[in-house]
């Protein structure tokens, strides 16, 4: 990510002559083994010996500690959460095992950093409501300006009815703040206490830490306060499965951070500010030495925005898109893996309006290369709201150029409503209609009055039903299942088994041994590439 200004902290820096002292090292030669010395000798010693430490590794954290600490503060939080389920626990972003602090385990991630304190069941809610709870929860976060502005994780404060900051150190002060703004797509919040010549740390953006090199995280594990914890960067750029890994490329660190670590930074030996830690790798709920921290680059961006406005805007295409697999590259002819695949249209979207349709692959924006879906979603995200993308796009086998107006990206959970809004699970009808499934290994039929309310499919959804799937074909390996909507094979659309044995023909007929098709189910258009029966294993 494109590094910025170097951070430093006000009246407490890491000085240079300092860190150089603590990363000296002296090497040890170690005498060269002999006959005499073969055999192991117990030698009396006075006391234990000290051995220097290797080059690089820092005598102590102590200095960067001190420097640092003053900075980062604790976070406790009220937050009135619904009952669903287990009472008390639902919602609350700090006590349910997920990559979140208790968001439902995201991505595999099996523990958050979320913070500490359990569901105070007793309260109730407002006026004895069965259907609220009041529950107490902390996390950590950290000024970055002398006014009192903190920053912290979305999950941290998202649910707060009151949040409370306590000062680090003996001020142990415990003072009220406000959301300025949340930032729910990266998991970043700023929050504001009044007062000034508060202790803060800046971002560090123009030098990027190594994999291997030192790091400490400071913050407020299981509300314990002000804790250092010290480890190395284990790698950049990965991916939690969840809606934040579309915007953020996180730091894997080993530096143990544990539940009400969230919202709390991680430091270089210099004492800058690299990263804000978000989430762990757990199976227990506890530190395993896999945590995840948003990079300072990320987190620096959104905290100004946020600062100046009180919310992100982020353009929008108005599709949805999917990685374009090997399989997938193969089935619609194009070399490499590049590029993204248009797999739904938002209707009215920008997307639609300007021409772009189901099945185009999008190779650039702009005259910029699009590495894979991530990248396209964070390509638009960065324009503005009016800006002209232009979208050089893969359809039936040409490219061609659309210009898409850009729009306002909704809020994740308006985009989460957007699928599979008002769809309901298909019930397997007793018996299919005896129709000989066609290459792809599918029966399909239309889809009538009937069939809707077999497979529970509204009336706005268009295409030829799956009545059947063939045991051992590809599409019976990749889920294709019965109630299942074939809305395009190829690069046309379809509505009953003539269009879908049409396309394989054409497919067939360009040299092909798969074809794209676009499945309906539960509210979601995916593409999928199916092989057609008989054909090699390998594609070729």
């Amino acid at each position: 990510m494109a590094p910025k200004n170097t951070g430093i902290i006000v009246g407490a820096i890491a000085a240079a002559g300092v860190a150089a002292a603590a990363l000296a090292g002296v090497s040890i030669q170690l005498p060269a083994a002999s006959a005499e010395n073969a055999r192991p000798k117990l030698i009396q010693t006075a006391g234990p010996s000290v051995f220097a430490p290797p080059p690089g590794a820092p005598l102590s954290f102590a200095d960067i500690f001190d420097r640092v600490s003053p900075a980062v503060v604790s976070i406790n939080v009220t937050a009135k959460i619904e009952r669903r389920g287990i009472p008390g626990l639902e919602n609350f972003p700090f006590d349910v095992p997920g990559a979140r602090g208790g968001r439902g385990g995201r991505g595999g991630q099996g523990g958050g950093s979320g913070g500490q304190g359990g569901g105070d069941n007793d309260k109730g809610g407002d006026g004895g409501d069965d259907d609220s709870n009041t529950a107490m929860a902390s996390g950590s976060g950290f000024f970055i300006s002398p006014d009192g502005y903190i920053v912290t994780n979305n999950h941290v404060v998202e649910n707060a009815t009151d949040i409370k900051v306590v000062m680090p150190g003996k001020d142990a002060r415990e003072l009220p703040a406000k959301v300025v703004g949340r930032d729910e797509s990266t998991d970043l919040a700023v929050i504001k206490v009044e007062g000034k010549n508060f202790a803060y740390v800046n971002f560090e953006n123009s030098a990027r830490p190594r994999v291997g090199d030192w790091v400490l995280a400071v913050g407020n594990p299981f509300g314990l306060g002000g804790t250092a914890t010290a480890g190395i960067i284990s790698a950049y750029g990965r991916n939690l499965n969840d809606q934040s890994s579309t915007f953020v490329d996180y730091i894997q660190i080993d530096a143990p951070i544990n539940r009400g670590n969230s919202g709390g930074p991680t430091f270089d030996v210099y004492g800058r500010v690299i990263g804000v830690n978000t989430a762990i790798f757990s199976p227990s709920g506890g530190s395993v030495g896999i945590g995840f921290a948003i990079p300072a680059d990320v987190a620096d961006n959104i905290a100004k925005q946020l600062i100046a406005g009180g919310k992100i805007t982020r353009g929008y295409l108005g599709a949805s898109i999917q990685a374009v697999t090997p399989e997938i590259a193969e089935s619609v002819g194009i070399p490499g893996k590049k590029g993204a695949l248009v797999a739904e249209l938002v209707p009215g979207g920008p997307a639609q309006k300007a021409g772009v349709q189901a099945g185009d692959v999008v190779l650039e924006v702009n005259g910029h290369t699009v590495k894979d879906s991530t990248d396209l979603t964070r390509q638009v995200a960065a324009s503005h709201t009016g800006d002209m993308l232009n979208l050089t796009i893969l359809r039936g086998g040409k490219q061609i150029t659309i210009s898409v107006k850009s729009g306002v990206r909704p809020s994740e959970e308006d985009l989460a409503k957007q699928q599979g809004q008002d769809q309901n699970d298909a019930s397997p009808s007793p018996s299919s209609p005896n129709v000989k499934p066609d290459a792809l290994g599918l029966s399909v039929g239309p889809l009538d009055d009937a069939s809707r309310k077999r497979y529970g499919l509204s009336s706005d959804v268009n295409g030829a039903v799956v009545e059947g799937v063939s045991s051992g074909s590809d599409a019976a390996k990749k889920g294709v299942k019965r109630g299942d909507v074939l809305v395009r094979a190829g690069d046309r659309s379809v509505t009953n088994a003539a269009d879908v044995a049409a396309a394989i023909d054409a497919a067939k007929k360009a040299g092909r041994t798969s074809m794209l098709v676009f499945i309906f189910r539960d509210g979601r258009q995916l593409g999928v590439p199916l092989k057609f029966e008989g054909a090699p294993a390998d594609g070729k």
